[in-house]
């Protein structure tokens, strides 16, 4: 072979290495990033009642596959204070020497409350808690839209809105998204995701997709139907179909996230009487088996 011809081959060598293998035309298909999460709330009772610590969370999960944390407020010592930088840290760095990732955090608010003081008030627990979030390193933070509506849909979803807009510019200063909740409260269909989700036009906001609180009509249904809203996820062990409770078709519920593209943590929450320390292994297999 000529050197010419022989430079020629040699240097096509890496543009060829770098192209994505296609068999028959076909790009090869993209392998799927979701991975397990635990919601803190499915370890309610025993944090609750002192039987458990968050380090005692930590160090269970790191026994299992779940793969990260996402830890509510009210779990934190002092709440609804931010706790002092110590323990914030101290928990990062827990999480973090046992492998596992902060997925999110979130706080319990009111945003249909007609009291706009009380409403500014939730406004700043968000603030506060979103800067928490980021010095945990939690991408997320959970919020809810409440319960305490009266008269006009659309007029209290207006209010709301504009005080969840605060809240989500002080999210992009710091780093954190906004997710609010289907919770079978203000926000119970997926056509009040939709109207919510029209509201707002940020990258910094959207929907943390509960799957067991779409209590009317078909579920299924309704989370194909929002899951491109999602930020994250709460995937519970039963759904509602037509008001009636019953375990879910996780096969159903991931292909929907996948199909939705959806690339981030689906973080589980075992609800109900039982040991979590048993119902929360037993439900990660399930999941695990559905994610294939």
């Amino acid at each position: 072979m000529k050197r010419s011809s022989f430079l020629r081959t040699l240097m096509a060598v890496p543009a060829l290495a770098a192209t994505p293998k296609i068999l028959h035309g076909t790009p090869a298909p993209v392998r799927s990033k979701l991975k397990i999460s635990l919601n803190a709330y499915s370890f309610n009772t025993p944090l609750r009642d002192g039987s458990m610590s968050l380090d005692d969370m930590l160090e269970f999960c790191a026994g299992t596959p779940i793969q990260a944390v996402d830890i509510t407020g009210y779990y934190f010592p002092g709440y609804p204070a931010v706790p002092k930088d110590e323990y914030i840290y101290h928990i990062k760095r827990k999480a973090f020497r046992l492998g596992l990732d902060i997925s999110g955090t979130g706080v319990r608010t009111d945003f249909t409350n007609p009291d706009k003081q009380k409403r500014q008030a939730d406004v700043q627990l968000v603030k506060d808690w979103i800067e928490c979030a980021a010095k945990l390193g939690a991408p997320v933070i959970r919020i809810f839209s409440g319960t305490q509506a009266t008269g006009n849909w659309n007029e209290v979803a207006a209010y709301m809105m504009e005080d969840v807009k605060a809240c989500i510019e002080h999210g992009r200063k710091h780093g954190v998204m906004v997710g609010i909740q289907n919770h079978n409260d203000f926000i119970k269909t997926a056509d009040h995701v939709h109207q919510i989700s029209k509201m707002v036009d940020s990258e910094w906001f959207g929907i943390i997709l509960d799957t067991g609180s779409y209590k009317t009509g078909d579920p299924y249904q309704q989370i194909a139907d929002t899951a491109r809203y999602a930020i994250n996820w709460q995937l519970k062990e039963n759904v509602f179909i037509n008001g009636v409770e019953q375990p879910a078709d996780l096969d159903r519920i991931i292909s929907a996230v996948k199909a939705s593209g959806y690339q981030g943590y689906l973080p589980i929450e075992t609800l109900g009487a039982g040991d979590p320390r048993v119902k929360v292994p037993a439900f990660v297999e399930k999941v695990r088996k559905a994610l294939g």
